[in-house]
């Protein structure tokens, strides 16, 4: 985690939380100590989309009421996708959601 800075701390992948008797799992959760907040990672494999919002927001309210103490922040959302999309960023009213892209490398062939 030393990409983000040295101001985390890991919580957990694939981080179970049961919602409407169902499981879900959040990709990365973290506890940024600086901040004295919760940090909820979600990757994708494509360019977000509106889902994705509505997806992270869901996992940080959920952090907010069940995880989070009344000394903390409230939770920050970072969304790492393979391409951006500006529109749907820029039309997400919620300014604890944060966006990225990932460039994977390829493998060299022998």
């Amino acid at each position: 985690m030393n990409q983000l800075g040295s101001s985390y701390s890991f919580i957990g992948s694939e981080y179970k939380i049961m919602i409407d008797n169902r499981l879900n799992y959040m990709d990365i959760i973290l506890f940024n100590i600086k901040y004295n907040c919760y940090v909820v990672i979600e990757l994708k494999v494509t360019e977000i989309k509106k889902e994705h919002i509505g997806q992270i927001q869901v996992y940080m309210n959920y952090i907010n009421k069940n995880l989070k103490t009344i000394y903390q922040d409230n939770t920050i959302g970072i969304i790492i996708a393979k391409k951006k999309n500006k529109f749907i960023i820029s039309y997400s009213s919620d300014d604890r959601i944060y966006e990225t892209t990932y460039i994977t490398k390829q493998k060299e062939s022998i």
